[in-house]
């Protein structure tokens, strides 16, 4: 095996590091490309933002009433009222499905104010695809 002087060897570890660091740097923004390049539907950037940005899952289920009514029971309703559920998002429509939960659902309407229209459209659609 090779002698390799103490000074040596941290300017190595040292140089491992910043390579390294670099590479990950690298990795990273291809992915970030990558994602550019494939398209992401509605349905996913809804589903994503269902269940993560804007927490909906916490209080609203699919196909049953928690907190506040399920994903079917809303999009049954808004569908036989002809209503606009993203008008009731951005608090431009009354609450018509289950109004009485509404004061506890309108704290989040701050997170919901830093959405933008394209997300409010994907939310929207998936909660439409998963409340048939």
């Amino acid at each position: 095996m090779r002698y390799i002087p103490k000074i040596g060897f941290v300017y190595m570890v040292i140089a491992l590091f910043f390579i390294s660091c670099q590479s990950e740097k690298k990795g990273n923004e291809n992915i970030k490309i990558g994602a550019k390049k494939k398209e992401i539907s509605s349905f996913d950037i809804g589903k994503n933002i269902f269940n993560g940005k804007g927490k909906c899952y916490t209080c609203h289920k699919i196909d049953k009433k928690s907190i506040g009514p399920g994903v079917v029971e809303i999009i049954k309703i808004y569908k036989e009222k002809n209503a606009d559920l993203i008008a009731f998002l951005k608090q431009e429509a009354e609450p018509i499905v289950d109004p009485e939960t509404y004061a506890v659902m309108k704290t989040n309407f701050a997170i919901i104010k830093t959405f933008s229209e394209e997300e409010l459209k994907a939310l929207e659609v998936y909660m439409t695809e998963v409340g048939k």
